[in-house]
């Protein structure tokens, strides 16, 4: 078990005031097997306004906020102290044949897992993503076998660069330049295994990051993660892997929520009245307690 002190801090400059905002915010840390929330604040700057906060549809932790004082600029902190330690995953060989997992999504069985095996926007079951999938997915391979080396793939054939995409960026598109980031890493994933029928979901978050040896941390530099749950039929359930660092998820990853894609575990979205143009500022520190030992 590994017990993490999460700062996630975002604030937006606005070259003109604000009148009215309204805001949705996934930043409450997800209370799953595996995962203990000690403690969970969020903060906003300006204060006051009518908030509420409660679940969505997929069971995440969210906040509503409605802000009707003018405001040139506006900042959402949180603060949180949780538990992790998720379980290891059944072994790979154990799992059952993709193709029983592709039909148990789609029967009565599989009723809470289905959704996910459909397209969105951000994760549509694309035809390339599809034909690379498909490469790990031989007749009757074992459906955890598959996931792990499609993982692996990914790892080894896409290019972390920050910069070259951006959230809306389509998974044809990244297959094309062979490129991205962690969110494109899961879009890819997710299209590429919804193509082939398989139920899998967006999941976001955090990660364990360490500074080289002998450097310090650099407070702030830690970074908003995502990563892909893959069902694996009934009788096992989900599991989480991370294709741009070819990880099972175990005690490094912190989790907030998961969805279809990105736009539905979005930290902080809104709807303004006025504003202008925007300046976004967001840092996060994630620290492990033997690091702050």
């Amino acid at each position: 078990m590994t017990r993490y002190t999460l700062c996630h801090r975002t604030a937006y400059a606005y070259g003109r005031a604000v009148d009215l905002a309204t805001h949705l915010m996934h930043l409450t840390p997800r209370v799953v097997p595996g995962q203990v929330v000690r403690s969970a604040v969020i903060t906003v700057t300006p204060p006051g306004g009518q908030r509420s906060d409660g679940t969505d549809h997929f069971g995440n932790g969210v906040t509503w906020l409605s802000l009707e004082t003018t405001h040139d600029a506006f900042e959402v902190v949180l603060d949180a102290v949780v538990d992790v330690d998720f379980a290891p995953p059944p072994p790979a060989a154990g799992t059952p044949p993709w193709e029983a997992v592709r039909a148990a999504a789609r029967a009565a069985e599989g009723w809470d897992a289905a959704e996910f095996a459909m397209p969105s926007a951000l994760a549509p079951a694309e035809r390339g993503a599809g034909v690379y999938a498909a490469k790990s997915f031989t007749p009757g391979r074992p459906i955890l076998e598959g996931v792990r080396e499609l993982c692996a793939r990914i790892r080894r054939d896409f290019a972390f660069k920050a910069g070259v995409t951006t959230i809306s960026t389509p998974v044809s598109q990244v297959l094309a330049q062979r490129a991205g980031v962690c969110q494109d890493f899961a879009h890819l994933m997710i299209a590429g295994l919804r193509a082939l029928g398989l139920p899998a979901r967006y999941v976001s978050g955090y990660v364990r990051t360490r500074p080289p040896p002998g450097q310090k941390r650099r407070q702030g530099a830690d970074q908003s993660h995502a990563w892909v749950g893959c069902w694996l039929g009934p009788a096992h359930g989900w599991v989480d892997l991370d294709p741009t660092n070819d990880l099972v998820v175990s005690d490094e990853h912190l989790l907030l929520g998961w969805g279809r894609d990105f736009a539905d575990v979005s930290p902080v979205t809104g709807i303004l009245l006025g504003g202008g143009r925007q300046k976004l500022s967001v840092s996060v520190d994630l620290l492990a307690e033997d690091e702050a030992a």
